[in-house]
C-alpha cells in the first residue's frame, strides 16, 4: 500500500516533535482503534466522552505505525516506546494536517452543505466521479469540527476530485470549516428547518449555510438549489461575498442545470435534463423525488468540475441509496412473500420526512399488502417542534399510509392530530414501539422507518433484518451481515 504521508512531512505539517524510530511514512490516519487499521497514524484525541490517550496501547495492537499524542500526556505514556509525535494540542495538530492536505492537492475540491440530503448528494457524487477519474470522499458523514480536517487530514496528494460534506448545529461553524476545505465549487442542497431549535428563523438557517461561499477558491463556483424558497437569500449572499460564477439547478425554468423530464419508479427513476445546450437522458438509480433533486446537484457540481458528464451519468444508475437514508431492504415472511423495509432512520426534519412519505407513497404494494409509516421525534426544532410534528398530518394522508406507528414524546404532538379514523398508535419510545411493529408486519407490507438518528429507530430496523431473512430478487438490496 502506498504511503499518504511520510513521517517527516506529517511531522512538520503540526510542528510536531519525533520521538523514537520513525516509519519512512503512514499509509492512513486513524482517531478510533476500531476501525484502525495496520500503517495508520493514530491521533489520540481528546473528545466529549473518550479521550484517546486512554486507547494508545489498543491502538499499537492494531497495528498503528506511529502515535499522535498531547506534550502532557506523555509522562502518562512512558512505558510505551511506539514511535510518537508530540505535539501541544492533538486536535490542533489534526487541523494543522489537514490544512497542509488541501495545500498540497491537486484535486477539484467539492463542497457540500445543506439542510438536507447532503449525504446522499455526496455519494452520489462519489458514484459519478469515480466514472471519470480518482475521488476521495469520507465513507460516513464525517462533517463536523473534527470529521471535516480528519477527511482532509486522509485525502491523497494525487487524487483527481475530493468531496467534503460540510454540516452545522449553530452559526459560525461552516464558516471555520470551509477555511479548511477551500472549495472550488459550493453546493448548497436545500434549506429546511432543521436545527430549527439554535436558529431564530429559517432565514437564519440560510444564512449560516451560506457562509460556505466565503471559503470558495477566487474564481470557484456557487451552485443553489433554484427551487428552493431561500433562493434568492442565498444567491444574494453569494453576490454580496463577490462570488463571480453562481448557478443553479433544479425544474425552475431559470435553472442553469434543469429537470426537463421525470418518470419515478419503485426501484428507480429515468430523467431528462438541460444543461450547457444539451439534453441529457440517465437512469437514478435510487427512487424518489428528492434523489432527482439530488442528481442534478451532481451533475452541476461534476459539470463545473471540468467532467464529461455524458460519461459520469450513466454510472448514477448504479447509484444505492445509503443506510439509514433510504436504503431498501427485500425480507422474506416466514407466511409467504416478501416485506420491503425503506431505511430513513438516520435523520428527520419536516422536509426530509415530507420526502420520505412521498417515497412511501410511490412504493409498489402488492395485493393484501399495506404501507407502514414508522416515524419517530424529529428533534432540535425548538420552540416550533409541536407545530412543524401535527404538520406532517398532511403528508401522511398523501402518502395512503396504511398503518401509522408512532414512538417518541415529540411525536405525540402528531397522533393527537390525526383524524379518528387513522390507524395510527403511539408508543413513547423506539424500545415500546419494537413488539408492537413485529407483531404488526405481514407479507406485502412496505414499512418506512424515519426519525432523527439519537431517537434510536436504527434499531427498529434492525430488529426487522435480525428477524426476516433476506429475499433478495434483481434491484433489491438483500440484509448486509
Amino acid at each position: 500500500m502506498s504511503l499518504l504521508w511520510r513521517s517527516q512531512a506529517l511531522a512538520g505539517a503540526m510542528n510536531g516533535r519525533p520521538v523514537g524510530a520513525m516509519p519512512e511514512g503512514v499509509t492512513g490516519i486513524s482517531i478510533d482503534t476500531r476501525t484502525l487499521k495496520p500503517g495508520d497514524a493514530f491521533f489520540a484525541i481528546k473528545g466529549e466522552r473518550f479521550d484517546g490517550h486512554d486507547f494508545a496501547t489498543a491502538a499499537l495492537k492494531a497495528g498503528a505505525g506511529l502515535l499522535v499524542v498531547a506534550e502532557s500526556r506523555l509522562p502518562a505514556l512512558g512505558r510505551i516506546t511506539a514511535p510518537m509525535i508530540v505535539v501541544p494540542d492533538v486536535m490542533v495538530a489534526l487541523e494543522a494536517v489537514g490544512v497542509a492536505a488541501r495545500a498540497r492537492a491537486k484535486a477539484k475540491i467539492i463542497g457540500v452543505t445543506g439542510s438536507v440530503g447532503k449525504t446522499t448528494t455526496k455519494e452520489a457524487l462519489r458514484c459519478a466521479l469515480e466514472a471519470v477519474g480518482t475521488v476521495h470522499a469520507s465513507p460516513q458523514s464525517f462533517n463536523n469540527h473534527w470529521g471535516v480536517p480528519l477527511t482532509l487530514a486522509r485525502m491523497p496528494e494525487d487524487c483527481d476530485y475530493a468531496v467534503f460534506e460540510i454540516g452545522m448545529s449553530n452559526p459560525g461553524e461552516i464558516r471555520q470549516l470551509v477555511k479548511y476545505v477551500r472549495p472550488h465549487i459550493a453546493l448548497i442542497t436545500a434549506i429546511a428547518p432543521a436545527h430549527l431549535g439554535a436558529f431564530k428563523s429559517i432565514e437564519d438557517i440560510a444564512r449560516a449555510k451560506a457562509e460556505i461561499f466565503e471559503g470558495l477558491e477566487p474564481g470557484g463556483h456557487a451552485l443553489i438549489n433554484r427551487d428552493d424558497r431561500q433562493w434568492k437569500l442565498l444567491d444574494k449572499a453569494a453576490r454580496d461575498l463577490g462570488v463571480e460564477h453562481i448557478w443553479s439547478f433544479g425544474e425552475h425554468a431559470r435553472a442553469t442545470f434543469r429537470l426537463a423530464g421525470c418518470q419515478l419508479g419503485g426501484e428507480s427513476s429515468r430523467i431528462v435534463v438541460k444543461m450547457a445546450g444539451q439534453e441529457l437522458s440517465l437512469t437514478v438509480g435510487a427512487p424518489g423525488r428528492h434523489m432527482v433533486q439530488n442528481v442534478l446537484a451532481v451533475l452541476g457540481a461534476a459539470y463545473l468540475a471540468g467532467v464529461d458528464v455524458t460519461k459520469a451519468a450513466p454510472a448514477l444508475a448504479q447509484f444505492e441509496a445509503e443506510r439509514g437514508r433510504g436504503r431498501r431492504y427485500a425480507l422474506g415472511h416466514p407466511a409467504g412473500g416478501e416485506i420491503i423495509v425503506i431505511d430513513e432512520s438516520y435523520n428527520a426534519n419536516p422536509v426530509s420526512m415530507k420526502a420520505a412519505l412521498d417515497l412511501l407513497g410511490t412504493a409498489s404494494v402488492p395485493p393484501g399488502g399495506r404501507r407502514i409509516a414508522v416515524l419517530g421525534d424529529m428533534l432540535e426544532l425548538g420552540v416550533h417542534s409541536r407545530k412543524l410534528h401535527e404538520a406532517l398530518a398532511g403528508p401522511i394522508a398523501k402518502s395512503g399510509a396504511d398503518i401509522i406507528l408512532l414512538g417518541g414524546s415529540e411525536i405525540g404532538a402528531l397522533a393527537a392530530s390525526l383524524p379518528d379514523e387513522a390507524a395510527a398508535q403511539h408508543r413513547p419510545s423506539a424500545d415500546e414501539l419494537k413488539p408492537l411493529l413485529m407483531e404488526t408486519v405481514r407479507p406485502g407490507d412496505v414499512i418506512m422507518v424515519k426519525s432523527s438518528k439519537s431517537a434510536g429507530f436504527s434499531k427498529l430496523v434492525e430488529a426487522l433484518l435480525e428477524k426476516f431473512p433476506a429475499a433478495a430478487p434483481a434491484g433489491r438490496v438483500a440484509r448486509e451481515a
